[in-house]
């Protein structure tokens, strides 16, 4: 499989992001998951300033993205007293990432073929 590389521009950035938009990926997970392509790692605020989201819409990205296994977190403590703070970063190469999107619209399409050649079947006379 080709290696496929995180968009380096802000036009190649924003084309990632509405690419992966179209082709069912909710926004926000669109977005941060085009973000953390970008950096090696990134703390929950940065993620939320360079994917231009609000705390909760990152959150719940976040959620999706390990839900899917395609990120990691570890904690780290801040200096003085305090909670320590996250760091995420993806786990799974972007190229496996596309390669599984791939996939699931494949299937997705056979289903939806299946369903229009039944009604072909079915068509009353």
């Amino acid at each position: 499989m080709s290696n496929v590389h995180p968009p380096a521009r802000k036009i190649e950035y924003e084309e990632f992001t509405s690419t992966l938009i179209k082709v069912g990926m909710k926004r926000s997970v669109a977005k941060v998951l085009t973000y953390l392509a970008c950096v090696d790692e990134a703390t929950s605020n940065q993620i939320e300033a360079g994917s231009d989201l609000r705390q909760p819409e990152v959150s719940m990205a976040m959620r999706e993205l390990r839900k899917m296994n395609w990120i990691g977190e570890r904690n780290e403590k801040t200096p003085g007293k305090g909670r320590p703070y996250r760091i995420y970063k993806l786990t799974m190469e972007l190229s496996d990432i596309i390669a599984y999107l791939e996939e699931n619209k494949r299937v997705e399409i056979e289903n939806v073929m299946s369903q229009v050649q039944r009604l072909k079947e079915l068509r009353p006379p």
